[in-house]
Order: structure tokens, then C-alpha cells, then sequence
């Protein structure tokens, strides 16, 4: 059998943002908003954490952390991935209206190339209105390209419908000519050094924000940071988890039966402040997180595969999907924790972690 290493990852801009901005994605923009009520703004209403973390220097010193524990994280993923020296790199990751618009919305499909032109992610940072742009830290660039694989692509789209998983399968992209952000910046935080990334990734899109994906419509309002409101016909659901879970294992068997020596990456951040009103979009859950992150560090994650979609859209957990593709990879495997990084300011905590 072929050998299989897991890891989980995040893929949101606020590492690669500077100290200064990195709350302008989305929290500042929120606070200042007109809409939001007097009661969200006063810092006496929030969580103790909350208080702490925007301290009096609206989040200066609290950038700087949650940048190095990410960081910190992701070098220590990438050293095990050196180290495990893989033929092929399965990446689950989802689209927000980039790749797939109105014309196609797959719940899951695989791209199949042999070369795919990556984002420039110095460019990929939200846009969030006049005065509360972010801005990238200045960084080496990101190479321009990452290898991929037709073959291997291709014979793990065959392999996975064969077993009664029809997922679509792209020798192309679609809307794009180059991955989108989720898959970019998750080989830009793997290479955070810039010794460059080598190994061939098979990009497996997940459709992770279902009803809540952002596609333009006459009657609908857009605003950053926040849900879109005002829709008619809501674009179609997302894979439930236990479809995610039951893919991601799946994806484990064929790959251990192959020749090919596999990392697989589930690559998200937690709970979104963007994605849940449920405070107001200035903070997500974090309490669910904390319950996500105690079931994986007990070797429990096969659970997230019993997680309603209700739940985790109440909760701005939609891109755990990825993660729960992830560990139905992993099912039954070890994890190490290499880096949690919570927040209440920075729209999204950001876990990294080895399954061996």
C-alpha cells in the first residue's frame, strides 16, 4: 500500500497582511459600519477575549501573534511534508464565485492538469471600501506556476466514480487562468520561505458555501464581510458533511492503492464573523470552534462526519468542509496539533495539524 499523510491548514489573507490592516479584513470595516447596532460597538458588550485581543492598539500586538502562530505552523507543516517527500498532493479547498459562476456550481469537482498558473496573492487581499483596504506585507512573490498532474487527476476522478462518488472532473479551468485563492495561498503559506513548492497538487474543489455563495443578482444587496441579503433563488446546496467525510475516505482508499506516495490537505479557517450574523458578523463562533478543536486534539474528528449543515452554516462553518473531507482521509489516524491561532478580531481562527 501506498503511503498517505494528512494535514489540516487555513488559507484566509490575514497572515500575509500587514500589523496595520490585517483587522480591515473585516472587523474594523464592521465596527464602523452605520448598520451595525450601538449595542455590537461597545466594547463593554464583548467577550472578555475580545476586549483583550483589540487591546488599546485596535489589534497591533494581536496581528503580530496571530501571524506567527499561523506562520510558525505552516513551517513546521512544510518541513513534514519535505520530509515525507510526496508524489502527489490532494488539496480540498473550495470556490467563492471564481473558477465556477452561474453556468456551473459542482458540489465537487477535481482538476486535472499538468500545470496550473497560480493567483498573485499580493493582489488577492478583500476588498473592503474606501480607507479600510488591507494591504499584503512585502514578500517575495509567489512562483508562478505549481505542477499538477492529468494522470493522476484523472485516475482518481475514474477511481472515485467507479465507486458510486460522481464527481466532475476539469483538464481546464473554467472562469480563471489561474487556481483561486483558497488553493493559492495554501501553496503561498507552505512556501512562506520561498524555497519553492514542487510537489504536483491535484486541486479537489468542495462546494463549501452552498445558498450562502455570493452570486451576483439584481435584487440582492453584496457587502463585504457579510452574507448577501435580498436573494430570490438561493445558488444550490452544499455537499452535506457526511458526503464530505464519506469522499475524503474514499479519496484514502484509492490513493493507498495507487503507486503514489499522497499527502491530502483539507485547507480552511473555523467559524467565518463573515459568514454568521450571530454576532453581528464582528466575531464568529468561537465557542464551536473550541469544541471542534477539543474532538480533534481527543482523536474524535470522525464526528464532524454527524455535523448538520444547519449547524455549521449557523455557526460560519461552512469551509470546515474541507476538514471534514480531510478526515474521512484520515479516519482512524494520529494527529498533532502544530499551531492554533484564535480570534475574535481577524474574522477566522486558524488551526494547523499533522495526521500521520
Amino acid at each position: 500500500m501506498a503511503e498517505l499523510m494528512g494535514l489540516g491548514m487555513f488559507h484566509g489573507p490575514h497572515p500575509g497582511l500587514t500589523d496595520e490592516t490585517m483587522a480591515n479584513v473585516y472587523f474594523r470595516r464592521i465596527l464602523q459600519d452605520p448598520t451595525t447596532s450601538a449595542e455590537l460597538v461597545d466594547p463593554a458588550n464583548w467577550p472578555a477575549e475580545l476586549r483583550e485581543e483589540w487591546g488599546d492598539d485596535e489589534g497591533l500586538a494581536a496581528a503580530r501573534r496571530h501571524r506567527e502562530v499561523a506562520l510558525g505552523a505552516t513551517r513546521q507543516a512544510r518541513a513534514a511534508i519535505d520530509e515525507f517527500e510526496p508524489d502527489i498532493v490532494v488539496i480540498f479547498a473550495d470556490d467563492q464565485y471564481e473558477n465556477f459562476k452561474e453556468d456551473v456550481l459542482p458540489p465537487f469537482c477535481i482538476y486535472a492538469a499538468d500545470e496550473f498558473d497560480l493567483a498573485d496573492v499580493a493582489k488577492g487581499a478583500p476588498k473592503v471600501g474606501k480607507g479600510l483596504a488591507p494591504e499584503p506585507l512585502p514578500h517575495p512573490a509567489l512562483q508562478a506556476t505549481v505542477r499538477g498532474s492529468k494522470v493522476v487527476g484523472t485516475y482518481l476522478a475514474n477511481e472515485l466514480v467507479r465507486n458510486d462518488f460522481d464527481v466532475a472532473c476539469a483538464w481546464r479551468l473554467h472562469h480563471m487562468d489561474h487556481l483561486g485563492h483558497a488553493f493559492s495561498h495554501s501553496v503561498d503559506y507552505l512556501d512562506w520561505d520561498r524555497k519553492g513548492f514542487p510537489y504536483p497538487i491535484i486541486p479537489f474543489h468542495v462546494s463549501c458555501y452552498g445558498v450562502n455563495l455570493k452570486v451576483p443578482t439584481p435584487e440582492a444587496t453584496i457587502s463585504p464581510g457579510r452574507l448577501m441579503e435580498g436573494v430570490e433563488v438561493a445558488p444550490p446546496d452544499s455537499p452535506t458533511p457526511r458526503r464530505c467525510y464519506d469522499i475524503g475516505r474514499q479519496v484514502a482508499k484509492i490513493l493507498a492503492d495507487s503507486p503514489y506516495r499522497a499527502l491530502i490537505i483539507g485547507s480552511a479557517s473555523w467559524s467565518h464573523a463573515s459568514l454568521t450574523p450571530m454576532h453581528g458578523y464582528l466575531w464568529g463562533d468561537v465557542e464551536a470552534d473550541r469544541a471542534r478543536l477539543e474532538e480533534l486534539r481527543s482523536g474524535k474528528f470522525a464526528a464532524w462526519r454527524d455535523m448538520s449543515a444547519e449547524e455549521m452554516q449557523v455557526s460560519g462553518q461552512h469551509e470546515m468542509r474541507n476538514w471534514v473531507s480531510l478526515a474521512g482521509a484520515m479516519e482512524g489516524r494520529d494527529v498533532e496539533i502544530l499551531g492554533y491561532a484564535e480570534t475574535y478580531v481577524f474574522n477566522s481562527s486558524k488551526c494547523v495539524a499533522l495526521f500521520r
